[in-house]
């Protein structure tokens, strides 16, 4: 299985925004650079199988944007496994429940990334491990979905995925 846990992509400032912050939305800003970081993570020949999100507005929509790059027949599905205060370890029956032929992309939250990384990675959540809004690691669990059995094959900033799909060849937006 290919695990890819994708940070949602730049939201509005909590500052200037007046409803929950569950609701609050990307920022312009935000839509354009995650759709460009989905045509780098296209370049890289990623096709996910599975597309999985945190219901906060930030996430769902960026899903939502993945979803148009990578196929409309693609369904998302919301998961509170994705929460910003969910466990890091609840992503493994998450993940349990998905083929082991899959490539899914996970769309959160830091710190709950990073923490889910150290745990598929080491077993465990470990410092240092996060991921830039519209960044993205990719994880292969080769043989069964246990924690400290990931394998890390990249790990991304939104500006090199950005560069990458411009290296593609898809450098409008």
């Amino acid at each position: 299985m290919h695990c890819i846990l994708f940070r949602h992509g730049i939201a509005v400032d909590r500052e200037e925004w007046k409803g929950s912050d569950a609701d609050r939305p990307l920022a312009e800003k935000g839509m354009k650079r995650t759709k460009q970081v989905a045509r780098g993570l296209n370049s890289l020949g990623v096709s996910p199988t599975h597309l999985l999100t945190s219901p906060l507005a930030r996430a769902h929509e960026t899903t939502l944007l993945l979803q148009e790059t990578f196929g409309a027949k693609l369904t998302v599905k919301l998961c509170d496994e994705l929460l910003p205060d969910a466990s890091p370890e609840k992503i493994l029956p998450l993940l349990h429940t998905l083929p082991g032929n899959a490539c899914v992309i996970c769309v959160g939250h830091e710190p709950h990334l990073g923490e889910a990384a150290g745990f598929l990675l080491f077993g465990k959540p470990v410092a240092g491990l996060s991921l830039k809004k519209a960044g993205a690691c990719l994880i292969e669990l080769p043989n069964a979905v246990k924690a400290g059995r990931g394998q890390l094959h990249w790990w991304l900033t939104p500006g090199q995925l950005r560069m990458i799909g411009k290296a593609g060849g898809n450098a409008a937006d």
